[in-house]
């Protein structure tokens, strides 16, 4: 009997290795073959291989690569089956890079990403990574990346952390992948809880033709039509460029451009589509500029943040436009404020402000209880109500355009957007804005929309 039971104990490693415990989770991975890219596109998908049901936001992905030039890289998610407001990411320094990895991007999910049931599958994480001077990157030395791997394969060259713990890859030698900002390897960002009617965008985008941009719900103007020179929109002026006095290093950059003439002419807007915008919170940090980036100043160029229906019916605007020069006659500088009843008859509500807005400004305008209020910088500028008031869904827009074009000779003036929310269930102090924005970005959270579509 007891040579047996040692028989069995001495076989039991060898069975063992034949029988290996399954990971908790698996990762399968796919990417397009080709190495220098202008934009990296990591598709992943995590797998429970486990007998319990998994919450994703217990998990933690880790995709490892080599920062190029040393650039700052950009993240971005394009598509995602539990949604990208589900799915933040953050790209952190290793402490001990590798010849093949200096950085990894981490992926950690919300709790309203869900669960994985035993053996289900998390669907395609449809991703971007890019270097935010807009520069080609060589993924060839990529730990994470393999051009192989054009269809759905694991790959332990992508690690995941089920609680903190990894379950799933081949952690990196010699301590490099020890975890970041004091956490345990793989534990997971803290998130906060993003209620109902919420939308965040840090404008984390490769570029105006990033399919992510189009998957958020931005459009970039190039109709025809007014306000400024008629016919002249263009996504030329419309760029991403990293920017050292932003919040997470990148923006939104409007250009409008002009030698003098409408046929050298361009001007920028970025516009909202497929989100019901009404009351509630909008608020956006803008750099408003009173020279011209390059060229000749003086310019009547209008910078501008407003909501605006599509229906004329029910018209409803609510209306920031600088204009540092002036323009119609006035001079500048001037911000005017306005609540618009009718665009075709001019019936609105306005103030005008003669102050200069050069630099960075936080723009808040709420509409509750029958009343919108405009304010800069936590001071209040403007209030309308009863029939200026908001009556109808809006979009949201960001443009830089010419009132006309009084000289010869070429100038660009840009506008910059960091950041812009919105919250549909209440008005919202410019405290209580800074902090809730301050957290995506500690999160990782680049975009988030929880508005319910009509």
């Amino acid at each position: 009997m007891c040579v047996l039971v040692a028989a069995g104990y001495l076989l039991y490693p060898v069975w063992r290795a034949a029988h290996p415990t399954p990971p908790d989770l698996t990762v399968r991975y796919r990417t397009d073959p080709t190495a220098v890219v202008a934009v990296a596109k990591p598709q992943l998908e995590v797998i429970n291989t486990s007998k319990k049901t998994v919450s994703l936001s217990d998990v933690t992905v880790r995709y490892y690569f080599t920062a190029d030039g040393g650039s700052a890289y950009g993240f971005d998610c394009v598509d995602a089956a539990m949604g990208c407001s589900n799915l933040s990411g953050t790209i952190v320094p290793l402490a001990n890079p590798t010849a093949d990895a200096t950085d990894y991007l981490q992926l950690t999910f919300a709790a309203g990403a869900g669960t994985l049931a035993p053996g289900a599958n998390s669907k395609g994480i449809n991703l971007q990574l890019f270097r935010l001077d807009h520069q080609n990157l060589n993924q060839a030395s990529d730990h994470s990346f393999n051009a192989k791997d054009t269809t759905f394969k694991p790959s332990k060259l992508v690690t995941a952390y089920l609680r903190g713990a990894l379950a799933w890859g081949t952690a990196l030698p010699g301590g490099a992948d020890s975890g970041a900002a004091g956490q345990p390897s793989g534990a997971p960002t803290p998130k906060q809880s993003v209620p109902d009617g919420v939308v965040f965008d840090n404008f984390h985008y490769s570029g105006p033709t990033d399919p992510a941009l189009i998957k958020h719900g931005w459009r970039i103007r190039t109709s025809k039509g007014g306000p400024g020179i008629p016919d002249t929109w263009s996504a030329a002026g419309v760029s991403f460029p990293a920017e050292p006095d932003a919040l997470g290093g990148q923006v939104l950059q409007l250009q409008a451009a002009t030698d003098g003439t409408k046929e050298h002419t361009t001007q920028a807007e970025v516009q909202s589509a497929n989100t019901p915008f009404l009351t509630g919170t909008y608020a956006a940090r803008i750099y408003f500029s009173d020279a011209p980036t390059t060229g000749n100043p003086g310019d009547h160029v209008n910078e501008s943040f407003y909501t605006i229906s599509p229906d004329d019916s029910l018209y409803s605007e609510l209306d920031n436009e600088y204009m540092p020069n002036g323009g119609w006659g006035s001079k500048g500088p001037v911000l005017d404020t306005t609540t618009w009843f009718s665009a075709k008859t001019g019936d609105r509500s306005t103030l005008r402000h003669n102050i200069s807005l050069q630099g960075w400004h936080t723009i808040v305008m709420t509409a509750v209880n029958g009343v919108a209020t405009y304010s800069l910088d936590g001071k209040d500028l403007f209030s309308s109500s009863g029939k200026y008031y908001p009556r109808e869904a809006m979009v949201v827009n960001f443009n830089t355009w010419f009132v006309d074009l009084p000289f010869a000779g070429p100038r660009a003036w840009d506008t910059k957007v960091n950041w812009f929310y919105y919250n549909a269930k209440q008005a919202m102090s410019l405290a209580d804005v800074q902090k809730t924005v301050t957290d995506f970005y500690g999160d990782g959270t680049n975009y988030v929309n929880t508005v319910p579509k009509p």
